[in-house]
């Protein structure tokens, strides 16, 4: 996997807005917002898409829901809801080959999206 936009923010070549860090996963607002609350979280170990996950890395992606969770908790938004969505490849919507979450809470979201 080449280097991608999200391996810069974990390097702090380029700003981001961060709202959650750990030794293994930071979680910053997405700049191109889908919803009022848009987060999204991302292992620091390069992982280019859900297909490319391993069973070495279960513990890392249980972890990664856990980040989304406990941050909408500590936001006050757990209860009233939110959604957690990862794309995986080109017609699964993924733009950025880094494996993130997204976080979208602040209104109502409806399914399909839209």
């Amino acid at each position: 996997m080449g280097d991608t936009i999200f391996g810069k923010i974990i390097r702090r070549e380029i700003p981001a807005d961060i709202v959650y860090e750990d030794d293994e996963i930071i979680g910053f607002r997405d700049v191109n917002p889908q919803a009022p609350v848009h987060v999204l979280f991302i292992p620091r170990k390069p992982i280019a898409t859900l297909n490319d996950a391993t069973a070495d890395d279960a513990t890392l992606l249980g972890k990664l829901l856990l980040a989304c969770a406990g941050y909408a908790k500590r936001e006050g938004f757990a209860e009233q809801g939110y959604r957690t969505v990862i794309n995986c490849n080109e017609h699964g919507g993924q733009t950025v080959y880094h494996i993130h979450v997204h976080l979208l809470a602040g209104r109502s979201l409806h399914w399909p999206p839209g």
